[in-house]
């Protein structure tokens, strides 16, 4: 039997995937910039989206020069973004149902998130797949390296006790998906924050998580 066909476990990064939530992690970075008196374009933390938030916001206090208390910059980035999720996070149509189907055919489910935990809980209860409903959960204190780094999925496959060639990632960045593929498991991109045309390492590339089907993830079906 190929190993495609014994795929048993889904590992899914949460921002861009599951949730809308890379547009209010933007704004209240952004916001957090403006208070130390600098004006940043979303397009600046572009190259560090799944990265986590010590390189996002590090990355781009790097590009202008601005010398931050990583610490506070970031506490105070959360405490911004925490105010937008009861109002403004959206789950994305479809993760919910996918998730839900990974688990009736029997598959054990993970978060595998850079972002710390604070962000990880307020975004899981907000979209109604709060922490307990997962068989494991992966944030960013969990591991010494993020994305592209193979380390928070490869400690997801630890903790739900498969091996890593039978674990299928779901993911919406380029860090995210390299760290898949460095990790040996197949990976499916959604194109929620990046276009298609940057997604093209993954094993397969659908426009949203509404798309992705249990087929996508077991590989049977040949089409890319």
């Amino acid at each position: 039997m190929q190993k495609t066909q014994l795929m048993r476990a889904a590992i899914f990064d949460m921002d861009g995937v599951l949730a809308d939530s890379e547009p209010l992690i933007c704004a209240a970075a952004r916001a957090m910039f403006l208070e130390h008196g600098l004006v940043v374009r979303a397009e600046d933390f572009e190259p560090f989206v799944g990265a986590g938030e010590n390189r996002y916001i590090g990355g781009v206090a790097e590009k202008y020069g601005l010398a931050l208390d990583l610490i506070v910059a970031k506490a105070r980035t959360y405490e911004l973004y925490l105010k937008m999720v009861p109002a403004t996070l959206k789950v994305f149509p479809g993760a919910f149902e996918l998730v839900t189907a990974c688990r009736a055919v029997g598959w054990r489910c993970a978060i595998a998130s850079s972002a710390d935990r604070i962000k990880v809980e307020a975004n899981l209860r907000k979209i109604g797949l709060p922490i307990e409903t997962w068989h494991a959960v992966v944030t960013a204190e969990d591991v010494e390296r993020r994305k592209p780094d193979p380390a928070l999925f490869l400690k997801a496959a630890d903790r739900l006790g498969v091996p890593p060639a039978f674990c299928t990632v779901i993911e919406d960045a380029v860090n995210g998906i390299a760290a898949a593929k460095a990790a040996g498991m197949r990976c499916i991109a959604v194109a929620t924050s990046f276009p298609r045309a940057k997604l093209t390492q993954a094993d397969r590339v659908r426009t949203s998580i509404q798309e992705v089907t249990l087929a996508d993830l077991q590989g049977f079906d040949p089409e890319r």
